[in-house]
Parts: structure tokens; C-alpha cells; sequence
């Protein structure tokens, strides 16, 4: 029916449009890199269209990754990997660990703080995954956890990576509707809290039920105590997030800029504690290089798709498609979640963005949804499939770091992602927790 009416609009839609389709579908199952399947897509319905010159395909290319929001993207990866090899990530798990300690669950609540404190500062889920659950899963573990349930523990927290700011994610989708990344990061601040806490609740009704780990009864002045050495051994690991959050949210500071600064802050508390040396430099750039390589080609070749998808007038159409079958804007929103939620459970969270935010961005003007709000729902639905099989990334890290079963770790998660969408739904429908924190211009 969708498609039908699709078909019925300005620009009929052929083999021209479905043959590349097919094509990315086919080279993505065969293990092709997602880049490479999206540049043939491209290339195809370009050749195949005629609707733009093939020509202008290089051009086209380097344009869409010389954009100087783009550098705060590797640089809040190194941070992240620098933040790791000082063991400043240890000292962030302490402070959690002492402001947990007395509740039910303590460790693994501290878990999912460590998971929040770390994604202030690297901005990428997958780092944090695997940073932080090679210091944790044992340890819960020998708390109690089974470890198929720390390991979805882990997964869902390090969701907070694409949801907490600063954000790779973010920066990527301003950078696709021509929004500003400090924007978005504010306004994405209240939506990630509310995630983490979302985690938290049911990592603690998830203890309540099953009695995986029992606090320790200590008294108040215990708890202040521990609290207190732990914040004085380690303070100066919070500078790195308190400059990015301060820069940002200041607008002292661009999140290029904030992410240069920390790098150079993280660096410099490295030396200091003596935990790097010059020698460790070679690797860490190359650690991040990798990351990075990964994220530009699917930006480079993802814009000239998303540019011929426009030209052929398919955002449009699928506009006019969508408000055919029904013109409500709750059920339009509830529309855009469940797709937004089902490419997240099979593609990655880059291609995702390059493409369906130009082709579901006109869905939501036509329903007056707040074009930032709009955003902030879009990368938050996407984050539920980072713990969703069949290519929840999460997953993926930490069965690699500890061996276990995908299947079993992803069925463990399941009380997170039910919540999280609770979650999704609300940011989804109310506005303000999108806007509370914007300046008017943008509400």
C-alpha cells in the first residue's frame, strides 16, 4: 500500500530506484562493508537514473566529509582511548562504585554510571562497551550477576554513548540538516539522563527480582566517607568531562574545539600520573584512526546517496505516501519510531542517519514536529539497536570481549530495551524534554 501510493506521485519509481535497493540489501548479507554496498547503491541508481551527472559523484564525495564539524569526531574518539590507557576510567568507576555501595545492586548501578561518565567524554558506544566491560563483567560476575546478564548490563549502558553528549551521532546529524552540533548536544542532555536512569531502574528491579547482588548496610557517614576518599583520589579525571560539558554548554567552546582540549588535558593527566609515554602514541593514533576510518566512508558515500533519493524526489513522495493512509501525527510519530527502530536493529547507526533523516525529516515539518526534537528522537531510537539483535553492535563487543552467546546476551536484554523504548516513546511525544534547555529561538 505504502509503496503503491509511492508509485502514484510525480516520480514513478522503476528498477531505476528498486534495482539499487536490492543491490545494498544483497552486498550488506554477503558481508560487504556497509560503505562499499552504499557506494554501489549510489553509483547505481545515479547510473541508472540519470536524475544528477555521474560526474559530479566525486565532487560529491569529498564535499560531504570537508565539513569542520567532522574533526570533533576523531578527536573525541582519541580522547576516549586516552582516557583508558592513563587508567583515568578506573577512577570514574571508583567514584560510581562509592556513591552505590549501600543499594541493592550497588555494583552493577555503578556499572551503568561508569557506562554514563564514560560516554560524556568519548561520545561512541562501541568504546565504551569494551572499555568499560573489560573493568567490570568479571567483577559482576564474582558479585552474582550471571554472565550473560552482566554482559547486557554492559551492552545497555554503553547505549548512553550515542545519547549522552557530546555524540558522534549528533555531530553527524547536524552535520545532514544543517543543525548545530552545540544544539543538539544541549538538547539531547535531559532525553540521555533519562535513558541512563531508565537502565539503572531496571538493572535495580531486575536485582529486586532475582537477588543477583545485596548492598552492603553501612550507615550514612560510611557511605559520605568512602564517597569523599574516592572523589579526592580521584577529581582531576573529571576535568575531562567538566571542560567538554563546560566548553559546550558555555559556548566558550565549538565541540571541535572541546574535543581538541581534552585530548590535550587527558594527555598532559597521562604524564603526569605516568601512566603514558611518547612511545604509546603510535598506537593510540592508530586505535583511532581505525574507528574513524570506519565512520567517514559511510558519510562520504551515504551523502551522494541521500542527494539522489532527493533528486528522484523519493522523501517527498514518501511524505505524500505516508499522510495518505492516515494524517494523525500520533500515529505519524509512532510510524517514524518503528522505523527508525527496525533500521537500528539491522544497520548501522552512520547509514542510518545519512539516509533516513533527509527522507524522514519532511515526514515530521509536515506534522509540525520540532525539527531538533525531531533529531533527538531519531538518535535515541536508533540507540535501542545497539542491544537488538540481528546487528545490535553492543552485542557483538561484548561477546567478543567474554565469549559468550549473542542470542544469550540479547535475551537478558530484553527488560532494557522495553524500558528504553518507554523512553523513546515519551521524548517522542513531548516536546519539551527535547527543548527545556534550548534558548527560545529553537523551541
Amino acid at each position: 500500500m505504502l509503496w503503491q501510493n509511492l508509485q502514484q506521485q510525480s516520480v514513478e519509481l522503476g528498477w531505476d530506484f528498486y534495482g539499487p535497493v536490492i543491490l545494498f540489501v544483497l552486498l550488506c548479507g554477503l558481508g560487504i562493508p556497509v560503505w562499499a554496498s552504499i557506494g554501489a547503491a549510489a553509483i547505481g541508481m545515479l547510473m541508472l537514473s540519470e536524475v544528477l551527472p555521474l560526474s559530479l559523484l566525486g565532487e560529491s564525495l569529498f564535499d560531504g566529509i570537508d565539513a569542520f564539524a567532522l574533526t570533533a569526531v576523531p578527536l573525541f574518539i582519541l580522547t576516549g582511548d586516552v582516557l583508558v590507557r592513563t587508567g583515568l576510567s578506573r577512577k570514574f568507576l571508583d567514584v560510581a562504585e562509592a556513591l552505590t555501595c549501600w543499594t541493592k545492586g550497588g555494583f552493577g548501578s555503578a556499572t551503568v554510571l561508569v557506562c554514563g561518565m564514560f560516554s560524556a567524554i568519548s561520545g561512541s558506544d562501541a568504546a565504551g562497551a569494551a572499555a568499560v566491560g573489560r573493568m567490570t563483567i568479571d567483577r559482576l560476575v564474582e558479585s552474582g550477576y550471571p554472565r550473560p546478564y552482566a554482559c547486557a548490563l554492559v551492552a545497555a549502558g554503553a547505549c548512553t554513548g550515542i545519547l549522552i553528549p557530546p555524540s558522534i551521532a549528533y555531530i553527524i546529524i547536524g552535520l545532514v540538516l544543517g543543525i548545530s552540533a552545540s544544539v543538539l548536544f544541549q538538547a539531547a542532555l535531559i532525553p540521555g539522563v533519562l535513558i541512563l536512569t531508565s537502565i539503572l531502574i531496571t538493572n535495580i528491579v531486575m536485582n529486586r527480582i532475582y537477588a543477583y547482588e545485596s548492598g552492603s548496610a553501612i550507615s550514612w557517614q560510611e557511605w559520605l566517607s568512602n564517597l569523599l576518599i574516592s572523589l579526592k583520589q580521584g577529581w582531576y579525571a573529571f576535568l575531562v568531562p567538566g571542560i567538554i560539558f563546560y566548553g559546550i554548554f558555555s559556548g566558550r567552546l565549538t565541540p571541535t574545539e572541546a574535543g581538541a582540549t581534552a585530548v590535550v588535558v587527558t594527555i598532559i593527566l597521562g604524564f603526569i600520573l605516568k601512566t603514558i609515554r611518547f612511545s604509546d602514541f603510535p598506537s593510540m593514533l592508530v586505535s583511532s584512526a581505525r574507528v574513524n576510518g570506519v565512520i567517514l566512508p559511510i558519510i562520504a558515500f551515504s551523502l551522494p546517496l541521500a542527494q539522489t533519493l532527493a533528486a528522484m524526489g523519493v522523501p517527498q513522495g514518501f511524505v505524500y505516501a505516508v499522510t495518505s493512509i492516515t494524517e494523525n501525527p500520533y500515529l505519524l510519530i509512532l510510524l517514524m519510531v518503528a522505523i527508525l527502530i527496525a533500521a537500528g536493529c539491522v544497520m548501522e547507526t552512520t547509514p542510518n542517519i545519512v539516509i533516513l533523516a533527509p527522507l524522514l525529516k519532511p515526514l515530521a515539518d509536515e506534522i509540525g514536529m520540532n525539527e531538533i526534537q525531531f533529531c533527538v528522537m531519531m538518535i535515541t531510537s536508533l540507540g535501542v539497536g545497539f542491544i537488538t539483535p540481528p546487528l545490535g553492535l553492543n552485542l557483538f563487543v561484548v561477546s567478543g570481549l567474554t565469549g559468550e552467546s549473542i542470542l544469550k546476551i540479547a535475551s537478558r536484554a530484553v527488560p532494557y530495551v522495553f524500558f528504553m523504548l518507554l523512553v523513546v516513546l515519551v521524548i517522542a511525544y513531548y516536546p519539551p524534554l527535547s527543548t527545556t534547555l534550548l534558548p527560545d529561538i529553537y523551541k
